[in-house]
């Protein structure tokens, strides 16, 4: 073993494996369930581990040699990697398929597809972030109340009472027009539903274990069909930017803010390729992110019919049956410490991934350049010593409690906090309030496992039956196996 590669092992402690086929087979077991894994490494190795011992997996990073994967949670780990902005980089969202980038002129989308603030570090990131701060200015994201209203009741009028929905389905199909209506500003449904059917099989597609694993652009081959639909996406896409580029006027979608974008400095603005990086990354965060939450926030309140009562109540009173307005939506306590629960108990976003760029130290211990470390957003968010009884869901314990960021970040801290957290607020608070006060979602005997490494999501949807606001929040609880139940205290 020559000194270089000495050099180059991590010393982090963590569980020895095969020299065959070990470390592949531990990468896919924290891919397939990283919460699992996780927790048992954490149990007998303490806040910082490796996901093997002296390094040699790589999960998501892009970049050649990577040394190994470190795992840690927990405030002091949070504040270490989040305010070191230019020590511990970001990657792009499609990680490892993103070395595909230069293969050939059909892999070129790659380049930019889910890179966005990802794919930026340093000055580089800086200037881009303040190049998409108006697009999120607070005025600029209450103008959008209207149209998350909108979209919302007419997803809510196709429910008919009765009927038995997979309620992450809804939800990714609601998020996903109010996502495109507000970044693109068309509604892409009302098309015949031909785009946004090419956005979930590229989306849902480019990190499939069939696109991976045989990643050849040969017909028939999964990969090959990826190319060929991401080829189509690109194109679609540079119209539209073309279109809006043509006519120069801001219609008050993201995109129409972005273009005319320009670094007061530099006088720099954003390319087209930059524009598809940037679009990709806020769709994918700002559509699914929030489909999950809404999702395990529904669920966990079918499973706590004293807090959904309670709930009720408030939007009664407040709202009495009306979509909120801005201002009413502060007017909503415990909405909002329901919806704080929520991430907390089953984080949406379970990992903040990030990348060496020198080397450097954790909690004391020494890593390569190019280490990959995930800190587990899932794991602070359950340290007891902030949090009595992680594993209940009590929304109250927010009346009490007030955690720095670094011990709550469901949208991440430090400078790369997350640019649209105002925006997910706005939007799932408007939707739980139009739908509980309408709907009681009853949920159906059912296997849930909660898994996930970029989203934590039930991995086969969750059923749930439509039922008139009838109040009676007792039916429906109970009978729910699964994963989950280590996850979050259930009555059985």
């Amino acid at each position: 073993m020559s000194a270089k590669t000495i050099e180059r092992k991590i010393t982090v402690p963590g569980p020895r494996v095969s020299p065959l086929f070990g470390h592949i087979t531990q990468v896919l077991n924290f891919v397939g369930d990283s919460i699992k894994l996780s927790s048992q490494l954490f149990d007998k190795y303490g806040s910082v581990v490796s996901l093997a011992l002296g390094g040699g997996t790589n999960v998501y990073s892009p970049y050649p040699n990577c040394p190994g994967t470190v795992l840690g949670y927990g405030a002091d780990i949070v504040r270490e990697v989040t305010s070191q902005h230019d020590i511990y980089h970001k990657c792009p969202l499609s990680g490892h398929i993103y070395r595909k980038r230069n293969d050939s002129a059909r892999t070129q989308p790659f380049r930019h597809f889910l890179v966005g603030l990802f794919g930026v570090n340093g000055a580089e990131h800086r200037q881009h972030r303040q190049l998409l701060m108006p697009a999120f200015h607070r005025q600029r994201i209450e103008a959008y109340r209207d149209e998350m209203v909108e979209i919302t009741q007419s997803e809510l009028e196709k429910l008919q009472v009765g009927e038995v929905v997979d309620i992450l389905e809804f939800m990714r199909r609601l998020t996903m027009r109010i996502a495109t209506k507000t970044l693109f500003g068309r509604d892409f449904s009302k098309d015949g539903d031909s785009f946004t059917n090419l956005l979930k099989e590229v989306f849902g597609n480019f990190a499939s274990p069939a696109v991976l694993g045989l990643p050849y652009d040969i017909p028939g081959f999964p990969y090959h069909n990826l190319l060929n639909n991401m080829a189509e996406l690109d194109a679609r896409m540079r119209a539209i930017i073309g279109q809006k580029r043509e006519t120069g006027i801001d219609n008050g979608d993201v995109l129409s803010m972005l273009i005319q974008a320009r670094d007061a400095e530099s006088g720099i603005t954003l390319t087209d390729d930059e524009l598809l990086g940037h679009l990709g990354v806020l769709y994918a965060a700002g559509h699914d992110t929030s489909a999950n939450t809404l999702t395990w926030t529904l669920f966990l309140l079918s499973q706590h019919p004293q807090v959904a009562a309670d709930l009720l109540d408030e939007l009664d009173s407040v709202l009495h049956g009306e979509a909120p307005t801005i201002e009413q939506l502060q007017q909503l306590p415990l909405l909002e410490r329901v919806i704080k629960e929520s991430m907390r108990v089953l984080s949406p976003l379970p990992w903040n991934g990030r990348v060496t760029s020198q080397d450097t130290t954790l909690s004391g211990y020494d890593l390569p350049k190019g280490t990959e470390v995930f800190v587990s957003i899932y794991h602070t968010n359950r340290v007891p010593e902030i949090y009595s009884e992680p594993k209940r869901f009590i929304p109250q314990r927010w009346e009490q409690i007030q955690p720095s960021i670094y011990e709550y970040n469901p949208f991440s801290a430090g400078s790369r906090v997350c640019i649209g957290a105002s925006f997910a607020m706005m939007e799932i608070k408007i939707i739980l309030a139009m739908l509980l006060m309408r709907y009681r979602l009853e949920l159906l005997p059912q296997k849930v496992d909660a898994k996930g490494l970029i989203v934590l999501c039930a991995e086969n949807g969750i059923s749930m039956r439509v039922c008139k606001q009838d109040r009676e929040f007792y039916r429906g609880v109970g009978g729910i196996s699964g994963n989950v139940r280590a996850m979050v205290d259930l009555v059985e």
